[in-house]
């Protein structure tokens, strides 16, 4: 399943294509023609993303939703030379610049505003958000007994951390997976909210996920750093720093990685 930073890129990316322009919209799958229909050839005036989520803004005041789940997935085409489907394509987007498939979500539709309202209202604080406030985060996280790996991947607590964030941020934070929510102090609260932050962000504007810097991954400049060396503890063998082997559990259903000692309990 995308994480957060893929989410914004996509609505970056796919906004310089289809925003402030007449966009044909059909389903040639079929499972979305009904919705399709009511704004097809109308104007997508924005579109918004929120963690694992993204909206599209009409101009008949509709708004689209789309949450791509662990098998959703957008093919892009800007050839004069436009493809035809391929596959199950749920949802075609067209405008003067592009075409955008859209295959597998979860969640695809065409709703009144107040259904983004509701969603949203579900959803803990985008940390890649401008001016977002933790505070939902802090609550839900200090008044709970669930460790603190299962936390993060809690959409309810914070919006569009998944599994290779949540490892990431917690080795750098130096906590344990298993350590309850409630444990943590305000200090050690604000240093997750801000290491979490900088990742996504940083994910956003690299297009891909590294959370170790280039010293760190011996890997020379001018070099892209590969996925293999990119991160300290998911999927590594060993800790980047101790060489301690990681250790994996299995948390709200994903497998987690951990250093025992540079994550102690």
């Amino acid at each position: 399943m995308p994480e957060g930073h893929t989410i914004h890129r996509i609505a970056r990316d796919h906004g310089k294509l289809l925003v402030g322009m007449p966009v044909g919209v059909s389903s040639p799958q079929g499972r979305f023609s009904s919705d399709a229909e009511r704004v097809d050839g109308t104007t997508l005036e924005r579109i918004e993303p929120y963690g694992k989520h993204l909206f599209y803004f009409w101009s008949t005041g509709e708004i689209g939703h789309v949450h791509l789940g662990l098998f959703g997935k957008f093919r892009v085409s800007t050839d004069d030379d436009r493809p035809p489907p391929r596959g199950a394509v749920r949802m075609r987007l067209e405008s003067d610049l592009a075409t955008i498939d859209l295959s597998g979500p979860t969640a695809c539709s065409i709703d009144d505003p107040s259904v983004r309202t509701g969603i949203l209202a579900r959803l803990g604080p985008d940390p890649i958000k401008p001016r977002q406030n933790p505070r939902r985060m802090f609550d839900k996280v200090s008044k709970s007994t669930r460790g603190i790996g299962d936390l993060l991947m809690d959409q309810s607590v914070v919006a569009g951390v998944g599994n290779v964030y949540r490892a990431e941020a917690l080795f750098v934070c130096g906590m344990h997976p298993l350590r309850p929510g409630r444990d943590l102090d305000p200090a050690e609260l604000e240093e997750l909210w801000n290491t979490i932050t900088t990742m996504l962000r940083r994910g956003v504007k690299d297009g891909r996920i590294v959370t170790v810097s280039r010293a760190e991954s011996g890997v020379p400049r001018g070099t892209p750093i590969p996925r293999s060396v990119a991160t300290y503890a998911y999927k590594r063998d060993h800790c980047l720093h101790c060489g301690t082997e990681i250790q994996r559990l299995d948390i709200a259903n994903r497998t987690s990685y951990h250093c025992p000692t540079c994550q102690p309990r």
